[in-house]
C-alpha cells in the first residue's frame, strides 16, 4: 500500500474519493471542523447534495472556541448540519481515562449517530480518518468498525498534506487550520477526568490562543500545566509580560506549577509513552 500511495496523484485520489461517496448515494459524515472532517463534508455535498448531512457533537470534551467557528464554516459550504450532545464524560469506563479512552467516547458518538440515521433513513456513517491515522495509537478505530463506520479518506490514501492541499484549492477556511483533538486528550493516562478538568484545560487554551499561540495543548497532569506549543512561539515564554500573565492565568484556574514543553506541539505526544504492545 506504500508503494501505491506514491503511485497514485492527489487528483486521482480525489477523484477516487468522489467516486466513493457517489456510490454510497448517501451520508452522514461525523463532523467537527477540523481539516478532515470539512473537507469531507464539502466533498459529499458537493457530490451528493442533500443526500449528505453532518453531525457536530457537542460535549464538555469539545473545545468551546470551536463550536461557532464550525457551524459558520458548514454554512459556508451549503451543507445540511445536526447538532447532538454526547455523554461520555458520564460514563466510567471513559472517566477512568485507560489507553483505550478513545474508544468509549467514539463509542457513544456514533451510537448518537446511528439514532439520527435511523430517523432521517442515511444509511451510511462515514468520519474524516485520514491516511496518517494509522500510523498512531488510535483506539477510536475499533469503535469504528463495530458501528460500520467507514473513514473514505484512508480507503483513498489522503494524507494530511494531500487534504489540506485539496482544501486550499476549494478554498475551505480549514486549509492550514491547527490540528483539532478532544480535550480530554490533554491528559495522561490513568488520570481521571472531569467537567471541572476540562473546563480548566478549555479555558487556559482560549487565554493562549488571545495572547497569539497556536497548535496549543494545555497538558493537564494534577496540579501541573504542562503547555506545547510551535516550537517557533516558544521563545515568546521568554517575554516577562507574556510570562507572568500565564502564570497569573494558570494560578487563578488552579495550577500550582506552570511547565512549558521545550520540544513544543507534535501530534501524538500523549502517547509517547506507550509500548507498541499497548
Amino acid at each position: 500500500m506504500h508503494i501505491y500511495i506514491k503511485l497514485m496523484t492527489i487528483s486521482e485520489k480525489y477523484e477516487r474519493l468522489k467516486s466513493i461517496l457517489l456510490n454510497m448515494k448517501e451520508v452522514v459524515v461525523a463532523y467537527s471542523g477540523g481539516v478532515d472532517s470539512t473537507f469531507l463534508l464539502k466533498v459529499a455535498t458537493d457530490v451528493l447534495g442533500n443526500k449528505a448531512f453532518g453531525v457536530l457533537a457537542i460535549s464538555p470534551t469539545y473545545p468551546s472556541h470551536e463550536f461557532e467557528q464550525a457551524r459558520k464554516i458548514a454554512e459556508i459550504i451549503g451543507a445540511h448540519l445536526e447538532i447532538v450532545e454526547t455523554h461520555e464524560i458520564e460514563q466510567e469506563h471513559f472517566i477512568n481515562n485507560p489507553v483505550n479512552r478513545c474508544y468509549f467516547c467514539k463509542n457513544e458518538l456514533f451510537e448518537k449517530i446511528s439514532g439520527l440515521t435511523n430517523v432521517n433513513i442515511y444509511k451510511n456513517l462515514v468520519d474524516g480518518s485520514n491516511y496518517d491515522d494509522l500510523d498512531d495509537h488510535r483506539p477510536g478505530m475499533k469503535a469504528l468498525k463495530e458501528k460500520g463506520v467507514r473513514s473514505p479518506l484512508q480507503e483513498t490514501l489522503l494524507t494530511k498534506n494531500d487534504i489540506r492541499e485539496l482544501s486550499k484549492m476549494l478554498q475551505l477556511p480549514t486549509w492550514d487550520k491547527e490540528s483539532l483533538a478532544c480535550l480530554s486528550s490533554r491528559f495522561p493516562y490513568g488520570e481521571k477526568i472531569d467537567p471541572k478538568k476540562l473546563g480548566m484545560v478549555d479555558e487556559m487554551e482560549n487565554f493562549l490562543r488571545e495572547l497569539g499561540f497556536r497548535n496549543i495543548r494545555a497538558r493537564h497532569q494534577n496540579k501541573t500545566l504542562k503547555i506545547e506549543v510551535n516550537p517557533a512561539d516558544i521563545a515568546n515564554f521568554f517575554n516577562d509580560d507574556i510570562r507572568l500573565q500565564v502564570i497569573h492565568k494558570a494560578k487563578k484556574i488552579g495550577y500550582s506549577y506552570v511547565t512549558v514543553d521545550l520540544e513544543g506541539y507534535r501530534q501524538g505526544s500523549l502517547n509517547e509513552i506507550l509500548t507498541p504492545t499497548s
